[in-house]
């Protein structure tokens, strides 16, 4: 993950094909799993929950703010490649597997 000065913030960019790690501590997130597209990730369940609620929505309706370039959301954060509905199953696999992880501990 490489920081990069962006109008006086710090504005996090990583490589989408490396493993998700916590801007902060530096340490590999747990919740997390890889798809050709790149890795699945999330920092709780809950978190990993509403990404999955998002990508099963067969109808994602438009957010006022998003018009604008304002992106004010998790799930408008998402990668491009995971809101596709193409990519759909592979992302569901990827929570699935995550959570079949979870379960094997």
């Amino acid at each position: 993950m490489a920081k990069e000065w962006s109008r006086g913030g710090v504005a996090l960019h990583r490589d989408r094909h490396a493993p998700a790690t916590d801007p902060y501590f530096g340490v590999r997130l747990w919740l997390q799993a890889e798809t050709r597209h790149g890795w699945v990730w999330a920092y709780n369940l809950e978190h990993l929950d509403l990404i999955k609620r998002f990508v099963q929505a067969p109808l994602r309706e438009g957010i006022p703010w998003h018009d604008h370039g304002r992106k004010m959301t998790v799930v408008a954060r998402l990668p491009a490649w995971m809101q596709q509905a193409k990519n759909r199953d592979e992302v569901l696999r990827a929570i699935a597997r995550i959570h079949a992880s979870l379960l094997r501990t």
